[in-house]
């Protein structure tokens, strides 16, 4: 039996921008597909983006989808690809995942890509490597890098150690300190397992150095009743001092997540636990990463929890974990402002926040939103379920004009997903 693989509803996307550092857009009406997954014969462009792009200098963009790809071992829809997109939408495949044998170089990419400044890409695989330690039996996830020329690169395997303490099945992808160090979570492993399911761990938060080594920052449900979180899904923001923000999927004194700070040196201090309130009225079950403004409050949205249906919320966290619910989607008829989101934020230069849903909005294909600091909010744009893309499980980023580009899971031309721009 696969564990957790394809298609259960978890963000990856890593919108992992610090307040102010964003040019923004006052708002957007048109939405242009610039690139439609799926178009070449068996998907080997690639099918199915779960995670976000990121831009170069030269306005190229790059990221990964979950399946399709050259190289179908032990992958039903293919394993996977790294792809760069052109402005003009020219798409090339960098990388096909599971091209080494029971996939040891990585499959089922589910979350975005980091770029150095050398043009270096990294990023994680959900599946594969070198240790099959894993329910799956098909490896426990890796950390790649991808130079420029096309040099494919596995970092680290997880699952390396008995038990897999050293973490297993990152579903985020990952942040970069000034020396070129490498953070991230993985969604299992470590070393207490009694509160999760699967008896495999409920996740740790890492950190690998260049030359691949690792080390285990946190590790999970360590606390009576999990009360310290547990499987986080989301990857990691940095502060201005070097201490890491994230947020897990369960846990906490309600057992529907938190978000934690972590310091460098590893020790955790919980900021907040969802399903305070009544109905979790301020949000539960948060599977995105969190941004910062540089008061140093902390922002990001839950997929679950809310009133008056539970769509999910847009939260604000002061630094002394204070929640304000800024807004809870499906607050419209027929949830037409959007319900279920699993991305993060990006902010403009206003304050005004960006981001996805899962579904609703006019044809329940999702939606992209803005949000004011104030907390009203506005659909920029409702997919159809069509050409224009379906099911955004991803967060946005914008270019220097203020457009936002971002993916949809499903929808386009093949159905394979889209990458999209939404101008002004």
């Amino acid at each position: 039996m696969l564990r957790k693989i394809c298609f259960r509803k978890r963000s990856a996307t890593l919108v992992l921008l610090v307040f102010g550092l964003l040019l923004g857009a006052a708002g957007a009406q048109t939405e242009t597909v610039l690139y439609s997954f799926c178009s070449q014969t068996e998907c080997g462009d690639g099918q199915s983006p779960y995670a976000g792009v990121v831009f170069d200098q030269k306005g190229n963009l790059y990221g990964t989808t979950r399946s399709g790809g050259a190289s179908n071992n032990n992958c039903v829809y293919g394993c996977g690809v790294v792809f760069k997109l052109t402005p003009k939408g020219k798409e090339t495949v960098l990388y096909s995942f599971c091209a080494q044998g029971n996939c040891a170089d990585g499959a089922d990419p589910q979350a975005g890509l980091v770029l150095d400044q050398k043009g270096n890409l990294y990023g994680t695989t959900y599946l594969g490597g070198a240790y099959d330690g894993c329910e799956s039996g098909l490896g426990c996830g890796v950390v790649f890098k991808l130079t420029p020329e096309g040099k494919y690169k596995v970092l680290y395997s997880f699952c390396a150690q008995n038990g897999c303490t050293d973490g297993a099945y990152p579903q985020a992808g990952l942040v970069l300190d000034q020396n070129g160090n490498l953070y991230g979570t993985t969604s299992s492993g470590g070393t207490y397992n009694d509160y999760c399911a699967y008896g495999q761990g409920c996740g740790v938060a890492f950190k690998l150095t260049p030359k691949g080594k690792e080390t285990v920052l946190y590790t999970f449900c360590g606390q009576t009743n999990c009360t310290d979180g547990g499987d986080p899904v989301a990857g990691l923001t940095f502060d201005k001092n070097g201490s890491l923000y994230g947020t897990t999927e369960v846990g906490g004194e309600h057992r529907s997540g938190v978000v934690f700070k972590l310091t460098p040196k590893g020790k955790e201090t919980v900021l907040y636990n969802f399903c305070e309130e009544q109905d979790c009225a301020d949000g539960a079950g948060p599977v995105a990463a969190v941004v910062l403004d540089q008061k140093g409050n902390v922002y990001g949205t839950t997929r679950g929890g809310g009133e008056p249906r539970g769509g999910g919320v847009v939260f604000k966290l002061t630094p002394e974990g204070r929640e304000t619910v800024l807004y809870s989607f499906c607050w419209q008829n027929d949830c037409a402002d959007g319900t279920n989101p699993f991305a993060g934020l990006v902010f403009d230069r206003n304050g005004n926040m960006y981001g996805t849903t899962s579904s609703g909005g006019e044809h329940h294909a999702g939606v992209v939103f803005k949000l004011t600091p104030k907390g009203k909010e506005t659909v920029l744009f409702s997919f159809s379920g069509s050409a224009d893309g379906a099911n955004p499980e991803a967060g946005l980023v914008f270019d220097q004009k203020g457009n936002l580009y971002g993916t949809t899971f499903r929808g386009g031309d093949y159905g394979g997903g889209v990458v999209f721009k939404i101008t002004p």
